[in-house]
């Protein structure tokens, strides 16, 4: 709820550098902006590009798992697998004892692609000097933050 007392620090909270969700915000479209031309060259929009990642870590995933790991609920995954698999790089079939469950496996032009898209991640160490190290630390910093958001939601 919103408070009618406003003090000097909760002025300065509303300052736009002391904001979090937008130095987040604002980092993600800069991350996305420099992944771009190694996405395009790759034919790959950055949540397909999400989609193989994790494809990569395991060869096959039911459409409610890819959600859960990627944060994205059916109806955004369900065009993005069909767009997916009309490109050759995965095929989605139901499965055989629940048709409920849509299983999704990497094809080998799927596979194919990881390789090349090792580029991807590491236009992040050589744009920002920032070590490998570093980043991972920060990644492990937000992963808290969001699992902490995540918990805060199923309350």
């Amino acid at each position: 709820m919103i408070n009618g007392s406003v003090t000097m620090e909760n002025e300065q909270n509303l300052n736009l550098e002391n904001h979090l969700c937008f130095s987040l915000y604002a980092c993600s479209r800069a991350i996305l902006r420099l992944y771009r031309p190694y996405l395009d060259e790759l034919q790959l929009t950055y949540p397909q590009y999400l989609v193989l990642v994790t494809l990569w870590e395991k060869p096959q995933r039911t459409i409610k798992d890819l959600g859960k790991v990627l944060n994205l609920d059916t109806g955004t995954l369900t065009p993005l697998l069909k767009r997916m698999e009309a490109a050759g790089l995965i095929e989605r079939n139901r499965d055989t004892i629940d048709e409920r469950i849509v299983n999704i496996r990497i094809t080998q032009a799927g596979k194919a692609l990881q390789k090349k898209a090792s580029c991807v991640p590491q236009s992040l160490f050589d744009a920002t000097g920032i070590s490998k190290q570093e980043l991972n630390e920060i990644n492990e910093t937000i992963l808290r933050l969001l699992h902490q958001l995540n918990a805060t939601d199923e309350k």
